[in-house]
């Protein structure tokens, strides 16, 4: 099986996790573990690793992509006889994922911009409200990996645009047709096959993200540092700053630096072990960290 993987690499070139899954159909666990442990295959990641935080697992502190969609999407793999190949491969990945990521950002832009131009006074949101957007794409690690959008099963094209929207007095017949706006919108582009896409999104007034600064449940910790990643999009940016500052004094950027830090060990902690057959193949808390069956994350 060695001897096969390292000829296939050999006379095809470097290939993604994705394309070696394809061509081999080995167990992605089985092939992830060789691509890892030989001494002839080289592995090169790209891209960066960043939090998320999953109720399956003991702290909820997690590092994304989980270890399987990294080996999937992430990483090239090939010998030493295509050192060179597996260097170029890797530079052009990366760049292809973040084209992904700013078109994905640019679309998620556009799609705001024509919303709030819509409403019958868009003076009102660009004042009373701002724009955010978090999650892949403003790590740069955006994907078109098809997937199944997890109200209908629909397929959609990859990676999320996540947008969050925090209001400053609004009336609330106000925020239901915004709402409605941005609901109208996302069935438009999910079911447009030229799009694909799906916007995730929720609103909430400026209230509520101070309470959830408080950082005292799973749903206030996923809240806070949604916010804390969440990037300028559209409306009012001194709202945005606003909220970053309030960010800032409540000590939340610290405390997502800690869950990191404990995320990156835990992560470690189980690469090390699920490589050197430490434990049993399919110890629980290892493979939660191998893959997530939820590659999606709510939004409170």
């Amino acid at each position: 099986m060695m001897d096969r993987l390292i000829g296939l690499l050999d006379n095809q070139g470097p290939l993604t996790g994705k394309e070696l899954l394809e061509k081999t159909r080995m167990d992605k666990f089985f092939l992830w573990k060789i691509c890892n442990t030989c001494e002839k295959i080289i592995t090169k990641i790209i891209g960066q690793r960043y939090l998320r935080l999953d109720k399956h697992v003991e702290g909820y502190a997690r590092l994304s992509p989980s270890i399987l969609r990294e080996f999937y999407s992430y990483t090239v793999i090939g010998t030493e006889k295509h050192y060179q190949k597996i260097l170029a491969k890797a530079e052009t990945l990366q760049q292809d994922i973040k084209e992904i990521s700013r078109r994905k950002f640019e679309l998620a832009q556009e799609v705001i911009k024509q919303i709030v131009e819509s409403q019958e006074d868009p003076t009102i949101f660009k004042t009373g409200a701002s724009f955010l957007i978090a999650g892949d794409v403003v790590y740069e690690m955006a994907h078109l990996e098809p997937r199944p959008e997890s109200s209908t099963g629909e397929l959609v094209k990859g990676s999320d645009l996540d947008i969050v929207v925090v209001t400053q007095g609004l009336r609330n017949n106000t925020i239901k047709h915004l709402d409605l706006s941005i609901y109208k919108q996302k069935n438009i582009l999910r079911k447009n096959p030229s799009y694909n896409e799906e916007i995730d999104y929720i609103i909430k007034d400026i209230s509520r993200v101070e309470s959830q600064l408080e950082f005292d449940s799973f749903e206030s910790m996923v809240a806070a540092k949604i916010l804390y990643e969440g990037q300028y999009l559209y409306g009012n940016y001194a709202l945005f700053q606003k909220i970053k500052n309030m960010l800032a004094a409540k000590g939340i950027p610290k405390k997502i630096a800690a869950l990191e830090e404990k995320a990156l060990i835990n992560r470690n902690k189980a690469r090390f072990s699920l490589l050197n057959n430490e434990g049993s193949l399919l110890e629980e808390e290892n493979m939660k960290l191998f893959y997530t069956r939820e590659e999606k994350e709510e939004f409170f």
